[in-house]
């Protein structure tokens, strides 16, 4: 396994990625030997160079298409579709590049087609092949669930959602012999010892290197014995809640330990860190504001002239350490659009919001005033989404842990609106709170920088808007 982001990844999964990789860069060296009939072992640096240019663009085009979410599966005409889509955009993309660098050029328009052509070709027998294996399971790590509460449950249950998350449930060591009959049908075998007894055994005759602890209570039926012996002979033992958030990319606060909150690692926020994210919201912050200036001109008379009422929309949000500001946006709804139901959360297909208004609540056009709010250190560019006070106080009372979110600045976006969406309930409310935790946990530059990217591909995709 491969950690990133305090988050597990498969090594196969770099490996698939790594090899689609070589497939298209040796698809470029391919259509040039063909069409320049220069000889195969013949290397020329320049030509590589320019290759790993076109292999970077289609994968990022791959990537931003969805093709590298390995828990998706789709039926072979719909790969052929996307593929061709991701290979066209990327394409346009390059011409571009050619144009502002002619001298990156590589070949003609038949040497790009006869690339694309060995490049669908090749990735699609390819993903065939990888298929194939993932299907059977082989490079599965296989592990025992120590424990029958809420948090082995939740832990099967991801792990059977992730098809490819690169783990297998081999079986569940209830804590009771009631607890072995509520887990209902599963693939995984459910057995029952007393004082969990053999463990060790059980884990090496099954060709188990990983017990994941998920105990429902700790006091006085701790079995330290039997894992200090799976410790000892090889066998990784770890708490279910640090796997929890390792598999997920989130915490649990419904069932969190807090003695686990309080002594693990992360919730730092050094100096650098602080003063890293301060710099780069104010450059990035001026430099987009005077760079969609004309876009912030075009929609303010679009708005205008589409419904009656104030261009912009402003309304106070709770910020870092509770205090009281005021977001900006672009107005998406009519006028007054609480007047009679008071502060509720937008619906799917919401009546109140107007024509223009679905457009740029779609592409996230109505959040670029927010930019002003990042200018003057109110928000950031990342962090979790501000709420409003009517809803907090709610939702305080209802959910542990909502008050950590006010220990950092709100964001334009974040990992909970690049990992789960809008939200507009309870339920989802808590959710995001799971992500927004595990942000708040492991923050850092190259975390910001990875949600940016994703937040990118979320508003080109259109999706999760309301």
């Amino acid at each position: 396994m491969l950690t990133v982001l305090k988050q597990y990844y498969p090594i196969r999964n770099l490996f698939f990625i790594f090899g689609e990789g070589l497939i298209i860069y040796a698809s470029v060296l391919v259509a040039d030997r063909i069409i320049f009939n220069a000889g195969f072992f013949v290397i020329n640096y320049w030509l590589c160079l320019k290759a790993l240019l076109i292999t970077f663009v289609c994968q990022i085009c791959l990537y931003y298409n969805d093709l590298y979410d390995l828990n998706l599966t789709y039926r072979l005409p719909e790969l052929g579709i996307r593929l061709l889509q991701s290979l066209g955009v990327a394409t346009i993309l390059l011409s571009g590049i050619y144009f502002i660098f002619p001298s990156a050029t590589i070949g003609s328009s038949i040497f790009f087609g006869l690339t694309i052509v060995f490049s669908t070709l090749f990735i699609v027998f390819w993903r065939f092949l990888c298929t194939l294996i993932l299907k059977s399971g082989i490079f599965n790590r296989r592990i025992i669930i120590l424990g029958s509460g809420e948090l082995a449950r939740n832990i099967t249950d991801e792990i059977s959602y992730r098809k490819n998350c690169g783990y297998v449930v081999t079986a569940i060591a209830a804590e009771s012999p009631a607890d072995a009959d509520t887990f209902g049908e599963t693939d995984s075998g459910v057995f029952y010892r007393e004082r969990h007894n053999g463990l060790c055994e059980i884990a090496k005759d099954m060709g188990v290197r990983r017990i994941v602890v998920a105990l429902k209570e700790r006091k006085g039926g701790f079995p330290a014995k039997e894992l200090l012996n799976c410790r000892v002979n090889g066998i990784d033992v770890l708490e279910g809640d640090t796997f929890y958030e390792m598999l997920t990319g989130k915490l649990s606060v419904e069932h969190i330990n807090p003695e686990w909150l309080i002594f693990s690692e992360g919730f730092r926020k050094s100096f650098l860190i602080r003063f890293m994210k301060r710099s780069t919201d104010i450059v990035l912050s001026f430099a987009m504001l005077l760079a969609l200036l004309p876009l912030i001109i075009i929609t303010a008379v679009i708005i205008r002239i589409d419904s009656r009422g104030p261009v912009f929309f402003s309304q106070e949000r709770v910020g870092e350490r509770r205090k009281i500001y005021k977001i900006y946006k672009f107005r998406s709804m009519v006028a007054d659009a609480e007047k009679r139901s008071g502060p509720v959360w937008a619906k799917q297909n919401d009546v109140r919001v107007t024509r223009i208004g679905k457009f740029i609540r779609k592409w996230r056009i109505d959040e670029i005033p927010q930019l002003w709010n990042v200018l003057k250190g109110e928000m950031s560019f990342v962090g979790p989404r501000p709420e409003r006070e009517f809803f907090v106080k709610g939702l305080e009372y209802i959910i542990p842990y909502y008050g950590a979110r006010f220990t950092a600045k709100p964001g334009l976006t974040g990992w909970a609106q690049v990992c789960y969406g809008y939200g507009a309930s309870v339920k989802d409310a808590t959710e995001k709170l799971n992500y927004d935790l595990f942000y708040m946990k492991n923050m850092s530059i190259f975390m910001d920088l990875i949600i940016v990217l994703r937040t990118v591909k979320t508003v080109i995709s259109g999706e999760g808007a309301r």
